[in-house]
């Protein structure tokens, strides 16, 4: 999350699939970014919203952009960790079930939290 890339929502739809991330460990409970990404994704809109007062439409601007980086790397987790079960299966190796089940919790949580209001 270093790298400043300005990345609008509107790119995610018009982009091409996630690349996969080897670096991506593997996930078991309901967080969806490790701890220090969504830390450093709330300072940014810290600043975003601090910012708000003396130049509105820029602070818009960078909402957007923030946004579209957490989408971006949301996909990224969900891709790779995908990714790791399609190594698995092309190995021949069995997916257990907990496994799946684990798999399949996360998306749900994922999922729920997207339609929430």
């Amino acid at each position: 999350m270093t790298e400043q890339t300005t990345l609008t929502t509107a790119d995610i739809v018009q982009s091409e699939s996630p690349r996969h991330d080897d670096r991506i460990e593997e996930h078991r409970n309901a967080a969806l970014l490790e701890e220090n990404e969504a830390r450093e994704f709330r300072s940014q809109w810290e600043k975003i919203q601090a910012s708000f007062v003396d130049e509105p439409g820029q602070a818009v601007e960078q909402a957007d952009s923030l946004v579209a980086n957490a989408i971006k790397r949301l996909a990224e987790v969900f891709a790779g960790e995908r990714a790791k079960l399609e190594q698995e299966w092309d190995r021949g190796d069995k997916v257990s079930t907990e496994d799946l089940r684990l798999a399949l919790r996360r998306y749900r949580s994922f999922f729920d939290r997207l339609l929430s209001v």
